[in-house]
């Protein structure tokens, strides 16, 4: 069914366990990384959502064989791939569609993109990409359309000039079919990316140094297919961490992946958040102080997002909302996109106390008894914070624009529905 809003109301606290999809990040480098070998591969965990099921539409216009086999298996042979002109509608969709330089360039040396789409979260330059491409032997043009070409690419030691997520997975697609070694320097080091990274070494790269900020690459080995399994999406449980407690709810997060949550706990302690570790569940009680932690003196304390392995920049809108349902004032400095804090103005409407200071931070005071509104989701955060509001609000909120949340979160109103929640499909009006 069509559809582009959703209700939720003010009802029983949310109780019982739920597990976290798989890491969306993860599973669109990955399928894009599968096409550096023509043999088949098989994945499972991949979550069902609208990013990937686009990218998986794209890869098809390639040539590229692509089955689900599962519920959340999915089958790539990319036996042969056409670097055919991509469908710029599609692009436009998601910004995954950049992932498709590397991997593609690596496979038959050359590649045109339309630009990509994705949230509207400010400015995201692509200029590491070209700058760790170029180094790896590509040329690359810019027009409306983006063309990259290579002759043979040649490992290099490159440093990009940011620790961009799909430039480092950009880069190391094109590595692992470049001949020689490539170090590569002030790279990401997200679990998406240590999941690509574990995925190419699967089919027989040679990797070295996942989970830093330097890694080397022993390009030109023969790749083979493999199975992967996705890793659960960390910034899910940042998410379910947030709607717990500002439902006053008792959940346990089953298979939370707990090894890469310590900046996300870190962060949700500073609002009074305390999580309980049982082997790889998350547990977060209800009935918790919430009661925003000031610094040494007594000072504003400040949450602030920054690369990897600090506080994930994905979930500061979730971090922000959770935080009008704490006692106390705190500062939430987000530092990676300009854009992104613009949505608290929806807040404000719906009762929160506060105060955006410039388009990166933004002063909380809490807690704030929220009021049902109706809402806009300008991307895929943004709209799972609303919809935490919404479900924490005195009344009844419609989220207009939800498939942006749906782009991320998979089913989540039917998996949050089996656990308590209330919320409804309204149809798409034409």
């Amino acid at each position: 069914m069509s559809w582009k809003g959703g209700t939720a109301s003010l009802g029983p606290r949310l109780s019982g366990e739920i597990e976290p999809s798989g890491n969306k990040n993860a599973a669109l480098p990955i399928i894009a990384g599968a096409l550096v070998t023509d043999q088949p591969v098989e994945l499972t965990n991949v979550p069902r959502i609208r990013d990937v099921e686009a990218l998986i539409e794209l890869i098809k216009t390639l040539g590229v064989e692509a089955e689900w086999t599962g519920p959340n298996a999915l089958r790539i042979h990319a036996r042969t791939v056409q670097p055919t002109q991509l469908d710029p509608i599609l692009c436009a969709q998601i910004r995954a569609s950049i992932l498709l330089a590397g991997p593609v360039l690596a496979r038959c040396g050359n590649i045109t993109l339309p630009p990509p789409g994705g949230d509207v979260i400010g400015r995201r330059r692509l200029d590491s990409h070209f700058l760790a491409l170029r180094q790896l032997g590509a040329e690359i043009t810019l027009d409306q359309d983006f063309t990259f070409t290579t002759n043979g690419l040649i490992g290099a030691d490159v440093f990009l000039d940011e620790p961009s997520v799909t430039a480092t997975e950009n880069a190391l697609c094109a590595a692992v079919a470049a001949k020689g070694t490539t170090v590569l320097r002030n790279c990401a080091s997200e679990p998406h990316v240590q999941d690509l990274a574990h995925f190419l070494n699967g089919m027989g790269a040679k990797i070295t140094g996942i989970g830093s900020n330097c890694m080397t690459i022993e390009g030109g080995l023969p790749l083979g297919g493999t199975s992967f399994r996705i890793g659960p999406d960390h910034i899910e449980v940042g998410s379910l961490i947030g709607l717990a407690a500002a439902t006053n709810s008792d959940l346990r997060i089953k298979n939370a992946g707990v090894e890469h949550l310590r900046s996300t706990l870190m962060g949700f302690e500073k609002l009074g958040i305390v999580c309980q570790i049982e082997g790889d569940d998350l547990i977060i009680a209800s009935g918790q102080a919430k009661k925003i932690q000031p610094d040494f003196g007594g000072h504003v304390p400040k949450i602030e997002d920054q690369p990897w392995p600090a506080f994930p920049a994905d979930t500061m809108s979730i971090a922000i909302v959770t935080a009008t349902q704490c006692e106390g004032m705190v500062l939430m400095f987000e530092k990676m996109f300009e854009s992104r804090m613009f949505f608290v103005d929806k807040l404000i409407g719906m009762g929160a106390r506060i105060v955006l200071c410039d388009p990166h931070r933004a002063v909380i005071s809490g807690p704030a008894q929220l009021r049902g509104s109706r809402l806009e989701s300008p991307d895929i955060r943004a709209g799972m914070a609303m919809l935490i509001a919404a479900m924490a609000a005195d009344g009844t909120s419609t989220i207009n624009n939800a498939q942006q949340i749906e782009r991320g979160y998979e089913r989540i109103d039917e998996r949050l529905n089996a656990i308590g929640a209330r919320i409804k499909r309204i149809p798409a009006r034409d």
